[in-house]
């Protein structure tokens, strides 16, 4: 077991979703989403240091020969530790913090985070297979959405996830998972896993967070069969996400002509799902776009939820295309829903 000294009760907070070690005496937390100096200190750099390669051993770091490390501790909690001379002043130390259970969408409705109504349409959405790509900056909760929509997959379907470090939890009784891997006998990319999991018969591919090149692969996946895949992008807004796709996608493919790669996308995305954080640490779900199609060089979208004056996420009034895919096999959902005056019914 490791002695984290004065960071063991943050570890213990519920309240504490991210701890950052700056040096021995300057330890700063998230809070509920806000940013806080705590009290907290080790006794000195060298109970710090003693930490920071314990932690190093037990993950089988050899750190004579880099700088930055990201691993897993026991607890299941991610870090990265950086080591002089990359940090001049000394080892850092960044723990984001595994949580335990994944959110209800009752509890999301609950925190203002969504509607009802959205999470009554999202629902409905990962049950019609519809490939769903969620937006977001740095802390805004796009693993733990992920978490949450993946929870909605019905039992009967395989699902294959793809990360670089484990942050999903599946509850799933058919969920494979695989990780990328940086060892002596090889590397393995997020590209390679994509890969690897088209050949372990999935229903459903889950990536993490699409960073590079594997994007291209998540959406050929997407367009051959694997309908009801899910995957994050680091971006600010549901604009911004394309562009992004778009730049990932020609790292795999540097040549392929720009219309090409953005039939691409609009074929085999369905929706984004943008987030985003408050200023006071509240995340929630800003807009929810679906992809229409291409009109000569441009991907051709519509919203379907957004925030109103109020900053209520509500309907636009758009009825959108994928609801023929939700009401396939039965109506479950009528284009009155879409109506920003029609209330969502109470199920009783």
């Amino acid at each position: 077991m490791l002695n984290y000294g004065p960071l063991k009760s943050l570890l213990l907070s519920d309240d504490m979703s991210e701890i950052m070690v700056n040096s021995w005496d300057h330890i700063f937390v998230e809070h509920k989403g806000c940013l806080v100096r705590t009290a907290a200190r080790f006794i000195d750099a060298r109970e710090f240091q003693d930490l920071v390669f314990a932690i190093l051993l037990n993950d089988k770091h050899d750190y004579s020969k880099t700088y930055s490390f990201d691993g897993i501790l026991p607890e299941g909690h991610r870090y990265n530790i950086t080591l002089p001379p990359l940090s001049p002043r000394g080892p850092t130390l960044t723990i984001r913090k595994f949580l335990e259970k994944n959110f209800s969408l009752d509890q999301m409705i609950a925190s203002e985070f969504m509607s009802d109504k959205t999470a009554r349409f999202l629902k409905l959405a990962v049950e019609a297979r519809l490939n769903i790509v969620v937006s977001g900056g740095t802390g805004t909760g796009k693993t733990s959405f992920l978490n949450t929509l993946a929870s909605l997959i019905p039992e009967d379907q395989r699902v294959v996830s793809v990360e670089d470090t484990q942050e999903l939890r599946p509850t799933h009784v058919n969920w494979i998972y695989l990780k990328t891997v940086k060892g002596e006998k090889g590397t393995v990319t997020a590209r390679d896993c994509v890969f690897n999991a088209l050949r372990m018969r999935p229903d459903r591919i889950i990536v993490g967070e699409c960073r590079g090149s594997e994007a291209f692969d998540m959406l050929q996946a997407m367009n051959t069969g694997h309908e009801g895949s899910m995957t994050s992008i680091h971006s600010n807004s549901a604009n911004d996400c394309l562009a992004r796709l778009e730049t990932l996608i020609n790292v795999a493919n540097p040549d392929m002509p720009l219309k090409m790669v953005r039939t691409q996308i609009s074929e085999a995305v369905d929706l984004i799902v943008q987030l985003k954080r408050l200023p006071d640490g509240r995340r929630q779900i800003s807009e929810i776009i679906e992809l229409t199609g291409m009109e000569i060089d441009i991907i051709t979208r519509s919203p379907i939820f957004t925030r109103n004056k109020s900053a209520k996420l509500d309907v636009t009034g758009y009825v959108p295309d994928v609801i023929q895919r939700i009401n396939y096999s039965a109506k479950k959902i009528s284009p009155q829903f879409f109506d920003p005056n029609t209330q969502l019914k109470k199920s009783s």
